[in-house]
């Protein structure tokens, strides 16, 4: 599978092992998700859906084992609106943006369970692709995309100190970018 995500973090994944993995799709998911956690924050009857994403977080930074109820968990998201096929696609804002965030958490939750590299990457990929559509709609060039290379490659340097904590930092940065792109 042709992949975004760089080779040498490509090839770790293949090579290392279930706790690289988890640790990897985690730290992509605590990037992500908040794009979806606040594009639909306040949006009727999706409380259940939020609080799910918000779990599934919790329970991936435990890299150390697979969530026991990772295989539920991603038929959950399977069954969210923006994981459904619809007729024009998504075309707002708003729904790309949900979109991509919980895209990423459902490959991070399949690669928690199968500790799989194939997952991993489509993980990253999907992150990068989300932040790479960030970066084209801001000013400024890529730095949500050079940002996110940088945090992937340090989620498998085996320094993983701080790493949570700048995973929830870039995570808020991207979610203030993207609803910045909100029509008002």
């Amino acid at each position: 599978m042709d992949t975004l995500v760089e080779a040498a973090v490509a090839e770790t994944l293949r090579t290392g092992g279930d706790d690289e993995v988890r640790l990897y799709v985690a730290a992509c998911a605590e990037r992500t998700v908040p794009l979806f956690l606040g594009m639909r924050a306040g949006t009727p009857d999706r409380q259940a859906d939020l609080d799910l994403c918000v779990e599934s977080l919790q329970g991936l930074w435990c890299a150390d084992r697979a969530l026991p109820d990772a295989a539920e968990r991603v038929r959950a998201l399977e069954g969210f609106p923006e994981l459904r096929p619809r007729e024009g696609g998504i075309t707002d804002v708003a729904g790309t943006y949900a979109f991509f965030g919980v895209l990423v958490l459902r490959y991070a939750l399949l690669a928690n369970a199968s500790a799989e590299a194939g997952h991993a990457l489509s993980c990253g990929h999907a992150a990068l692709t989300a932040v790479g559509l960030l970066d084209q709609s801001l000013p400024g060039g890529s730095v949500f995309r050079a940002e996110e290379e940088a945090l992937q490659k340090r989620s498998l340097s085996g320094d993983v100190a701080g790493l949570w904590e700048a995973s929830v930092a870039s995570g808020r940065e991207r979610l203030r970018a993207a609803v910045s792109r909100l029509p008002r």
